[in-house]
């Protein structure tokens, strides 16, 4: 597709019934969600059915944004707005990590110390503050811990070749090798699909061998957590380097106007950055 030379000074979108449309999904998946923990029988349907709204709801908002940008219609205004809403949402998923880091702090440093000290010996006399633990009471069953090798080691590594890869992908784009990037972008899909594969070994692995699951006291709902939502984002940025990849095969993109792929490397980046973190804290500490 041919671009104009001379974009808008700022481009104003014309009336769209997409935010009212994804809002009313949301109240869905939000209302039925609530229903579904409280065990009412419609609500896995009204949640799948809004969930799926969404998902067409979020696929055509987004198709009329890419194709606004391939018309044009988009100058250096609307690039930098687009620049820091990213970074804007990027601070919010640190503040979100930052949350459940600190709960984990919260946890292991301030109330085990606190349940094994004199006070509270008389209620608790068994107890001690070791890392980790079932409880004072016991109340759940005996579970052993997640270490670090074999999967959560390879993990790591997968994630880190993802980011090398990725940043190849990016080089390459920027310099006019199309071929070059759409190589080295699908590699990081390949990887990051590879590291979504072997986390859902992992959950298999402690469930059933190590009796490792969300209610196996304060230490199975923090790792559940951390690593459950850490691999949500990982889908999410793998879903977005795919559409990425689609595009760049499509012959969208030029190394000069690219945010679409800059934003979703600097998504991407920031996943491996929470991992390492996740992954020295929660596997190895």
């Amino acid at each position: 597709m041919n671009v104009p030379q001379h974009s808008p000074d700022y481009f104003v979108p014309s009336m769209s019934w997409h935010p009212a449309r994804a809002a009313l999904a949301l109240l869905g998946v939000m209302f039925s969600l609530a229903g579904w923990i409280n065990g009412q029988t419609w609500a896995p349907i009204v949640f799948s059915l809004s969930l799926a709204a969404l998902a067409c709801v979020l696929w055509r908002w987004f198709g009329d944004a890419i194709a606004e940008s391939e018309r044009g219609l988009y100058g250096k205004r609307i690039d930098a707005s687009y620049r820091w809403s990213m970074s804007g949402f990027i601070f919010s998923e640190v503040m979100f990590f930052s949350a459940l880091f600190g709960a984990l702090f919260y946890a292991r440093a301030v109330v085990a110390p606190m349940l094994a000290d004199f006070d509270h010996k008389l209620l608790w006399p068994e107890f001690s503050a070791l890392w980790p633990n079932a409880g004072p009471a016991e109340l759940t069953p005996p579970f052993e811990a997640m270490g670090p090798w074999p999967i959560p080691t390879i993990n790591t590594a997968l994630l880190l070749s993802s980011g090398a890869t990725l940043t190849v992908a990016h080089h390459a784009l920027r310099d006019g090798q199309r071929r070059a990037a759409i190589f080295w972008l699908a590699a990081t899909v390949g990887l990051g699909f590879c590291f979504l594969c072997l986390q859902g070994y992992e959950y298999r692995h402690a469930y059933r061998e190590l009796n490792l699951k969300l209610s196996s006291g304060v230490y199975g709902s923090i790792f559940f957590l951390l690593t459950g939502f850490h691999g949500f984002h990982v889908m999410l940025g793998v879903l977005m380097l795919t559409v990425v990849l689609m595009r760049l095969a499509r012959g969208h993109f030029r190394p000069d106007h690219h945010f679409a792929f800059e934003g979703a490397a600097w998504y991407w980046h920031f996943v491996d950055v929470v991992w390492l973190g996740l992954y020295v804290v929660v596997y190895w500490l």
